[in-house]
């Protein structure tokens, strides 16, 4: 599930994924390095929905009204996907590992999780994450309570933190011009 259902406040208030990095869209260089990853690849979207569609993938809006952050996008995720487990990644990160899905599933097998979550060092990417489709009930119970903030729904699961400290860069988020300035210069942004 590529993750494109926020209001990109802090860039200006556009469709991050849809900005140009390297003469494509941000979000088609997250969809390369997720779709062979993955049997089935969905984008949550909440607004511009023919533009996502256009990526020839299914978009999907979330089922909480408001622009209810990354868990409204993974509930919606959890109740259309096809497959018991459902991975998402922002479609602000192009340069995501092309082994995630492989290192959070081994991981998340090994330690008998609900959720595994990627970290870099001492820093945790909880948007970038492998859970049990099962888990959308539990999902829904939060959000309904107010809940919007993902670790703080992660502290209520078995929850498998997976290191990535060889590949921190793959984890940037591209959030403001500043930093998309910063990513366009970067030496092979798209590789």
């Amino acid at each position: 599930m590529l993750l494109a259902g926020g209001l990109g406040r802090r860039m200006g208030g556009i469709d991050k994924g849809l900005v140009p990095l390297d003469g494509r869209p941000m979000a088609a260089h997250a969809i390369e390095r997720l779709a062979p990853q993955v049997d089935e690849l969905l984008i949550n979207a909440n607004q511009n929905a023919h533009v996502w569609a256009g990526f020839g993938l299914r978009v999907i809006a979330d089922d909480v009204a408001g622009f209810a952050g990354p868990l409204a996008g993974l509930h919606a995720a959890l109740t259309r996907a096809a497959h018991e487990r459902v991975v998402t990644v922002p479609c602000d990160s192009p340069f995501l590992p092309h082994d995630l899905v492989a290192r959070l599933a081994a991981a998340w097998h090994d330690a008998g999780a609900d959720v595994a979550v990627a970290r870099t060092f001492e820093q945790l990417h909880p948007v970038f994450c492998l859970c049990r489709r099962d888990l959308a009930g539990h999902i829904e119970t939060y959000l309904a309570s107010g809940g919007r903030r993902m670790e703080n729904w992660l502290a209520s699961l078995k929850t498998v933190e997976v290191a990535f400290d060889d590949e921190a860069d793959a984890f940037r988020n591209i959030n403001t011009l500043q930093e998309l300035d910063a990513a366009r210069q970067r030496p092979q942004a798209s590789g």
